[in-house]
């Protein structure tokens, strides 16, 4: 298959950090997509990341290391426009709840509006995910909770490392 008819999957997200939810829809992705694109969105809406975009990259690496048809990246613009580098790119967005929809179908409509040839692709978070979020993980890692079964097992040191030094400050 040319690169001209790869099929090719943008999972966008600020992944801060990345979670099994995350890891559940990049997975089925995988599975219909030739190619799928990680890509950690810098969103100007969200003031004080727990991690920088580089750890951020670095823990998603590690994270899909498991996937050979995923790899990631970065943006710092509007997803619409980094879309077009790629031909017939599909955005792949996860869902846990109607509210998700709402906010989603907007956003898509947005991006259509500055790249009418960009689809989006909307696939419904496993049961088990639908209460998982980065900032649930975020809050409960700022208490010392055990994060087991929220994120990737390799992920969890770093992440309650990071905690340990948000509750110092």
């Amino acid at each position: 298959m040319n690169s001209d008819s790869k099929r090719i999957a943008i999972c966008p997200g600020s992944f801060d950090p990345i979670t099994l939810g995350h890891l559940n829809i990049i997975r089925r992705s995988a599975q219909i997509f030739d190619e799928v694109v990680v890509c950690i969105m810098q969103n100007s809406t969200k003031t004080s990341p727990m991690f920088s975009i580089d750890e951020r990259v670095e823990m998603v690496r590690r994270a899909i290391v498991r996937y050979p048809n995923v790899r990631v990246d970065t943006a710092s613009i509007l997803l619409a426009e980094y879309a077009r580098q790629f031909k017939h790119a599909v955005i792949v967005k996860g869902l846990r709840a109607a509210s998700d929809f709402e906010y989603e179908f907007q956003m898509n409509l947005i991006n259509k509006k500055i790249n009418p040839e960009l689809e989006t692709m909307f696939l419904t978070s496993s049961e088990k995910y639908t209460f998982l979020s980065s900032s649930v993980v975020r809050e409960m890692a700022m208490y010392g909770a055990d994060l087991t079964g929220l994120v990737p097992v390799e992920l969890i040191p770093d992440i309650e490392k990071k905690a340990k030094l948000w509750r110092k400050t």
